[in-house]
């Protein structure tokens, strides 16, 4: 059992001082009752209403995030922004970022409550495809896109697991001048894709080519890709065809 304001504000219906007003103004019913109390007791299976329109009781909620740079992947810090204090959706206490970007990478982050699912997709035995738009120094040659998808090593104990390039030009990529991802004459782009999540794994690759990453944002995660039409900064809830696409085992 939770409080009722509790769990209307977790049900994104408001801040909890906002909802207990709600309450206290007779605007929230239970069990087609007026409710008694921002303390009422309830539960998933009792019937809340706000303004004639049910609450239904959501266990987990899933965001998808355009991280901009600048932020850090945590749940708290104590001298920078989180990708949490993004998300005003809402006053859930319990989410969380699947994985993480670095601080000064872009893109696609996941935040959610569901554990299980966080597991299945950041566990080493899954080996869930991650993709990356990066720009690098230098030209990057046929050589250097061998390494990379064959497997190289980048100072661990072990060979990262074969990834996959795709090389990118300035004409496809349909980019303005200014945009940080637009190539320069001595850059490369490209789109890698891994099956791993080790530290720092796509810059310490590319720079095992010889080529230091100078941007990186991802694109995608599993089967959930980054919506363009979110801006830095953005964020949406995932629609229940990309949740049941990242549930499928």
């Amino acid at each position: 059992m939770v409080r009722l304001d509790k769990y209307l504000a977790q049900m994104s219906m408001g801040t909890r001082s906002e909802v207990k007003k709600f309450i206290k103004s007779g605007r929230v019913f239970v069990n087609g009752a007026p409710a008694s109390g921002p303390e009422q007791k309830v539960t998933e299976e009792d019937d809340v209403e706000l303004d004639g329109e049910k609450v239904s009781y959501e266990r987990y909620v899933y965001y998808m995030l355009n991280k901009p740079q600048g932020v850090v992947s945590a749940t708290k810090d104590n001298t920078c922004r989180t990708v949490l204090s993004l998300i005003t959706d809402g006053t859930k206490k319990d989410l969380f970022p699947v994985g993480r970007l670095d601080k000064d990478t872009e893109g696609l982050l996941l935040i959610t409550n569901d554990g299980v699912l966080s597991h299945d997709l950041l566990a080493p035995g899954k080996h869930v495809w991650k993709t990356y738009f990066v720009r690098v120094q230098g030209i990057l040659e046929d050589k250097d896109i061998e390494r990379l998808e064959n497997g190289m090593d980048i100072g661990d104990d072990r060979m990262t697991l074969p990834a996959k390039v795709k090389r990118l030009d300035a004409v496809s990529l349909s980019l303005s001048a200014d945009d940080p991802g637009y190539p320069g004459d001595t850059e490369s782009c490209l789109e890698l894709s891994i099956r791993e999540g080790r530290f720092h794994q796509v810059k310490r690759m590319l720079a095992g080519v010889g080529h230091p990453v100078l941007y990186l944002k991802r694109l995608s995660m599993g089967s959930l890709r980054l919506d363009e039409a979110l801006k830095q900064g953005e964020y949406r809830r995932l629609t229940p065809e990309e949740i049941a696409a990242l549930q499928k085992k």
